[in-house]
């Protein structure tokens, strides 16, 4: 019974150590900008909050994809306020994110439904978010009676980006699955294991470096993204151009970058260690 309460009602320092510690932030793909710049140092809180409840780590997962769906549908709400929206929800999603996995290293409950919650969570969510980029560069539904044609390719636009987007994320699970499949052991989360052999792709993904492109096509900074262009139409409507032109151009844009993005990240993997 004490050793219940104590797990339900840890200090704060007791929660960090086990629920943050350096092994699990320090790893390659840990952490996205926001949590290492900010998220982290507060979700601590929100978690203390959480072990005090019932709700499972799993449960905590399924507020963050809730979230992350919630910024597909603010992006559906045309102008500035719809962006907004979206912003704020990504970092609720984010911020979510942080939590479930604090829970379930405190609780001892992290397991395979949880890693598998939490890649739907975030499949479902950049892929919904990319596709609904394309629909807001649609504006009013009745520009799809009026304009069709004009329409039309702003739609595909945004389908396409959504399905490179998928596809890009997948290549990573796609190497984890291939290695099982081929009883490699697990790879490493470190630069060791993903860097480059020594040619012309390694010359190139430096080159990369220096315009960070492929790491756009993220829940929080497509939701960036949206808010920038929509206080750009802003704008340009205030000074009597055509409306949408942001949304617009962005995800004319993103496509070609995305299927570079799609392109490079395939060919870093071949030419990587990670598939021997």
């Amino acid at each position: 019974m004490a050793s219940e309460q104590h797990r339900s009602h840890p200090t704060l320092e007791e929660l960090r150590a086990k629920a943050q510690p350096i092994e699990v932030r320090s790893r390659k793909n840990a952490e996205h900008w926001t949590a290492q710049l900010y998220l982290r140092h507060i979700s601590i809180y929100f978690t203390m909050i959480l072990v005090r409840t019932r709700i499972s780590a799993n449960g905590v997962t399924g507020l963050m994809i809730l979230a992350g769906w919630c910024i597909a549908a603010s992006l559906l709400i045309p102008g500035i306020w719809g962006a907004v929206l979206a912003v704020v929800f990504s970092q609720v999603q984010m911020y979510i994110d942080c939590c479930d996995g604090e829970v379930a290293r405190w609780r001892g409950t992290s397991g395979a439904k949880g890693v598998f919650l939490d890649k739907v969570g975030h499949y479902t969510t950049e892929g919904l978010v990319a596709a609904a980029l394309g629909v807001r560069a649609v504006g009013e539904w009745s520009n799809l009676r009026q304009d069709p044609g004009g329409i039309y390719p702003y739609l595909l636009a945004g389908t396409v980006l959504s399905a490179l987007v998928l596809l890009n994320k997948a290549f990573n699970d796609m190497v984890h699955v291939s290695r099982a499949f081929n009883g490699l052991d697990k790879l490493p989360d470190s630069t060791a294991a993903t860097a480059l052999n020594p040619g012309l792709v390694a010359s190139l993904k430096r080159l990369v470096k220096f315009v960070p492109f492929h790491r756009i096509y993220h829940s929080v900074e497509m939701s960036l993204m949206a808010l920038v262009v929509s206080i750009v139409s802003a704008i340009v409507v205030a000074s009597g151009g055509a409306e949408l032109v942001g949304e617009r151009w962005l995800v004319i844009i993103l496509v070609p970058l995305c299927l570079l993005s799609v392109i490079g990240h395939f060919l870093s993997i071949m030419a990587s260690r990670r598939l021997s």
